[in-house]
């Protein structure tokens, strides 16, 4: 197996274990799926059956933020495990109460939904943790192979959830479910994770929330592509969200049918693993989003007027391939983009974006296919897929190849002489510079770039100021919210952070270094006062 195969990250025994451990896991959650459309065409119209997709997906849209916030503050192993035990309980009250013939449009709606909450904590930390299973060299190819993980389960587990509601009923397909947690919880648990010891305090929920909705809405490639991830998955839902409807009204099969149809498409996504890798490398990640939609829409308008099973097989395998390579496209692109210490909240913004598209999605095409019929809805659904393309002129996907590398080099410790403690604050931080005129329109544009770096990196109210009476000296000025916040700032610099601060000192001229000042804004807490004083502690280095 070459290192950069396809199939690579399964030399590492961990990544295989755990990978494993969500392909039976996902399995289960999909079976479950299939009973649960299944028993609501039985009990009600097709708002309510289109409604499963929109109540499996929603709790990921909806707890994304603190998901993903959870991932990067705590152990994510643990974060893992609870998750999947919530998921596991969830499951197995829905098993009791469809035991005891409870089960009615709502409480199937609520069951399914309660899953999804363990499945959607779970995830940020899932895919952030991918890193830490593999080489980064290898993280794209991980990525891929756990997004196959649910698309290999997709290709088993309808088909066999299918056969398990047919043969034994919905309760046999719940209980199912139940029992595929257990080996991934089991993997968790064998995963020797190399606990992480930090000089700071875990950052609180609400604030890691805001960090991170920061850092995405300051860094442009990854807000565009969260951006373009919503809508081709509002458009793509229709597809996913309205099969039980295409199984029973097109075709007039059984929960066989639709199970065989969702069967296929895993089939496809499975298969995208083979060409995922060569149509990035070759076309890049806009291309091969625009080329996916274009395949999805042509398969959509087939399905629309196709009344014939072996042909609706036919062309779910090249529509499942599709889906697979533009989401996990999309995701790579994301996770590819932004450094270790916020992947788990930019993976959950883009799950949110992605699942957020389908469930809303799912509830409107289940809205137009009551009112106008199923296959008119498919062709609607195939023109907004066709006409998506357009949206790269403004939404264009990140090209990126590889994360963000973190700065680990020391920075000298500030200089403290005022008794403040990490809950202090909130404090400025001033840099002056003595720049050339000539130089000064360079200088100005370099600072705009290092305004991003700072407010992706949880700085506020970041300026710049010119001397009126001395137009060589300028003045930066940012304001952290405590001292420990300001301490993790310091602590998130990735490389490209310090080379564009290396510039920055470039340009500076004169004897003296750059001056750097750091002032608490609200000084009577502090237990004890003494003149602010000016420090250039860290001037021979990053002057921050």
């Amino acid at each position: 197996m070459k290192d950069d195969s396809a199939f690579a990250p399964f030399r590492h025994a961990t990544f295989r274990e755990l990978w494993l451990g969500t392909t039976v896991s996902n399995t289960g959650s999909l079976i479950q799926g299939v009973a649960a459309a299944w028993t609501m065409t039985a009990i009600s119209t097709a708002d309510h059956v289109a409604l499963v997709q929109t109540a499996s997906f929603l709790p990921v849209a909806l707890l994304a933020l603190p998901a993903g916030a959870l991932a990067d503050i705590h152990d994510r192993r643990k974060v893992q495990m609870a998750a999947l035990t919530l998921s596991l309980v969830g499951a197995a009250l829905m098993t009791l109460v469809s035991l005891l013939g409870m089960i009615t449009p709502w409480v199937l709606l609520g069951f399914c939904f309660l899953v999804g909450c363990g499945g959607a904590l779970a995830a940020p930390a899932r895919g952030a943790s991918v890193a830490e299973q593999v080489p980064k060299q290898l993280v794209p190819q991980a990525v891929g192979l756990n997004n196959i993980s649910y698309n290999l389960a997709r290709s088993v587990g309808p088909a066999v959830g299918g056969l398990i509601v047919a043969a034994v009923g919905a309760t046999a397909a719940f209980a199912a479910n139940v029992f595929s947690y257990i080996p991934m919880l089991v993997s968790l648990q064998r995963w020797k994770r190399p606990a992480e010891v930090s000089r700071l305090p875990p950052e609180g929920l609400l604030r890691s929330i805001s960090i991170g909705v920061r850092y995405v809405a300051h860094m442009q490639p990854v807000r565009r592509t969260i951006g373009r991830s919503f809508t081709v998955c509002l458009m793509g839902a229709a597809l996913l969200s309205l099969m039980p409807l295409i199984a029973r009204d097109l075709l007039g099969g059984t929960a066989r049918s639709y199970g065989l149809l969702l069967g296929c498409f895993g089939i496809g996504a499975v298969s995208g693993i083979f060409v995922l890798h060569p149509l990035r490398a070759r076309l890049g990640n806009e291309n091969t989003v625009r080329l996916c939609c274009l395949v999805q829409a042509l398969c959509l308008a087939v399905l629309s007027l196709s009344r014939s099973t072996a042909l609706d097989i036919a062309v779910l395998l090249p529509a499942g391939m599709a889906w697979m390579v533009l989401t996990t496209t999309l995701g790579v692109a994301v996770q590819l983009s932004v450094p270790r210490w916020v992947a788990g909240r930019a993976i959950a913004m883009s799950s949110a974006a992605t699942s957020l598209g389908v469930a809303v999605g799912a509830w409107l095409w289940g809205l137009m296919a009551k009112e106008t019929g199923v296959a008119e809805v498919l062709l609607w659904a195939a023109a907004g897929m066709a006409l998506s393309p357009l949206m790269g002129m403004f939404l264009r996907v990140a090209e990126g190849t590889a994360s963000p590398e973190p700065d680990d080099r020391p920075m000298a410790d500030p200089e403290v002489r005022l008794g403040i403690g990490g809950s202090s604050g909130p404090v400025s931080i001033e840099l002056q510079y003595r720049v050339p005129q000539r130089s000064a329109e360079d200088f100005y544009g370099l600072m705009r770039e290092i305004q991003l770096s700072r407010t992706r990196n949880g700085a506020y109210d970041w300026s710049l100021s010119r001397n009126i009476a001395d137009p060589e000296l300028w003045s930066e000025r940012f304001t952290c919210p405590t001292w420990d916040d300001y301490l993790r700032l310091r602590g998130r610099r990735t490389l490209e952070d310090s080379r564009l601060q290396q510039r920055a000192l470039q340009m500076h001229v004169g004897l003296e270094p750059i001056k750097v000042q750091r002032w608490l804004d609200r000084p009577s807490a502090s237990l004890q006062w003494r003149e602010e004083r000016a420090d250039s502690s860290g001037a021979m280095g990053q002057p921050m």
